[in-house]
């Protein structure tokens, strides 16, 4: 439930209240699908890349875990501190790009929702909405950063949990899991309205979906999946 006095937006779900302020998109279905296949258990470290207003951390942090939560946006940063603050948990908010706030640090979990539409050459937009899901020429830019540096940053048998659009391809997603030394599997999927950011990318994100995803007709929904790479363990294919 979203509600709106004086200039302040405020996001309810699950029992949490949350800020929303400019430049920080309130959560939208991909958020709330990757906060509802979370698992996270008590005493856990856990780092949360691009966390936004902070949703899945604080979550994270009410179930007990030991949350770090990073973001290139000082407001979001801000925002962060603020929501874990009306809530009552503690998050250790920081500044920063990828992995680069947490330097020698390693953690049972690490989790992202980042930006992931591909975006054609030069066709890029710095506005708010843009800016969120810009995921680079084929979509991958922020995820391939996150799946190469987390072995070195987690724990053993530690996990590293994602999200992604059904187009960029599940295959695709378990090749570079496996070559980052993790175990992939499916951990949830989901079927979603196609973004409508996407319907102006169409022909490029066609020419990318080697996993045929995408009917001939315009489509109206996408499928999403939420994927795990595990130190350790079998692949679930």
């Amino acid at each position: 439930m979203e509600g709106n006095d004086a200039g302040l937006l405020l996001f309810t779900w699950r029992g949490s209240v949350f800020r929303v302020a400019g430049g920080v998109q309130p959560p939208k279905a991909g958020s709330l699908f990757f906060c509802r296949h979370l698992a996270v258990r008590s005493g856990e470290r856990v780092l949360e890349i691009g966390s936004g207003l902070g949703l899945a951390a604080v979550l994270a942090a009410r179930a007990g875990a030991r949350v770090v939560a990073t973001d290139i946006v000082p407001q979001a940063v801000e925002l962060i501190r603020a929501n874990a603050l009306v809530n009552g948990v503690r998050v250790d908010a920081r500044l920063g790009d990828c992995y680069a706030p947490v330097e020698g640090e390693r953690f049972d979990l690490i989790c992202t929702n980042p930006p992931q539409m591909p975006t054609p050459p030069g066709r890029a937009r710095d506005d708010p909405v843009a800016a969120a899901d810009n995921g680079g020429v084929d979509g991958w830019e922020i995820l391939d950063r996150v799946i190469h540096g987390a072995s070195a940053h987690l724990t053993a048998g530690g996990r590293l949990v994602f999200t992604i659009f059904a187009f960029l391809g599940r295959k695709t997603a378990f090749a570079k899991l496996e070559a980052a030394g993790l175990a992939p599997s499916i951990v949830a999927s989901e079927t979603q309205e196609f973004p409508r950011i996407g319907y102006e990318r169409l022909d490029h994100i066609r020419a990318l979906d080697v996993e045929a995803t995408l009917g001939p007709s315009v489509p109206t929904t996408v499928e999403r999946f939420v994927v795990q790479g595990a130190c350790g363990g079998s692949a679930d294919r």
